[in-house]
């Protein structure tokens, strides 16, 4: 599959930043977007969240309580840092799930860990019912094509008693904090992130639209039972710029 001008090297113009989690071929333009800027993926992180999204996935691992015998699914993993990250609490078993194989390759590249990887779709896995004890994902599920189908699958692989793990961009709630974050992520962020990565193809045009249209706390917590977790837990992370949910199958 590719993007519909395949000669052009934007993926995310004006017209569908209207509206990116409506487009259709979402999937398609995430994948290709994540192919083109995973060289400077992880390096762009680092400056644009202040050096803090090392603390995000930290203390979401940390709230996981993993276990020694913990089997754990990281899901659009990208360069694998949140799998990683994992991997540092001692769980019996890790992989690590992308669909955009210029990121997943990155990640197997630097990670001299024993972590499995997969190149799979997020809302089509390729493993078994019950094969894990956690499943995670950092700053993906606002990528999903269908975002329902998603956490349904998170679900689905599940073991009874596990968990899932979630980190999502938020909006603080704060109207004067509010109104500088948003500043700062439709204003700042894409010209610095742009000129960091030499990114063309619009993807940090792409993350404060995308982040400034998607669920919010309440809702989140909504859909997430709805795929089947029976209980919820949310923390708010650095004013509100960050959600971390926990969320559990019945046992």
């Amino acid at each position: 599959m590719s993007v519909e001008n395949p000669s052009s090297p934007v993926i995310w113009d004006r017209s569908r930043l209207s509206d990116p989690h409506g487009q259709a071929d979402k999937a398609v333009r995430v994948r290709a977007m994540f192919d083109a800027i995973a060289p400077g993926y992880e390096r762009v992180n680092r400056v644009l969240s202040l050096g803090r999204d090392a603390f995000w996935r930290r203390e979401a691992v940390r709230m996981t309580r993993v276990q020694y015998n913990d089997r754990v699914l990281d899901i659009a993993c990208g360069t694998g840092d949140f799998t990683r990250a994992f991997f540092e609490a001692g769980p019996a078993y890790i992989v690590g799930s992308d669909f955009a194989g210029n990121m997943l390759q990155r990640g197997a590249a630097h990670a001299a860990a024993p972590i499995r990887w997969c190149q799979s779709d997020a809302q089509m896995l390729p493993f078994a019912t019950g094969s894990f004890t956690i499943t995670s994902c950092a700053f993906g599920v606002r990528n999903f094509q269908r975002l329902d189908l998603g956490l349904a699958e998170m679900h689905r692989v599940l073991r009874p008693g596990g968990r899932t793990v979630i980190l999502e961009f938020g909006v603080p709630r704060a109207p004067v904090l509010g109104s500088i974050y948003g500043v700062y992520m439709r204003r700042v962020l894409p010209k610095l992130a742009a000129w960091i990565s030499h990114d063309r193809t619009g993807a940090y045009d792409y993350l404060p639209q995308s982040v400034a249209s998607f669920v919010q706390t309440p809702e989140m917590i909504d859909r997430l039972k709805s795929a089947g977790f029976s209980r919820v837990e949310h923390k708010a992370l650095t004013l509100g710029a960050v959600a971390v949910y926990v969320a559990w199958r019945d046992a």
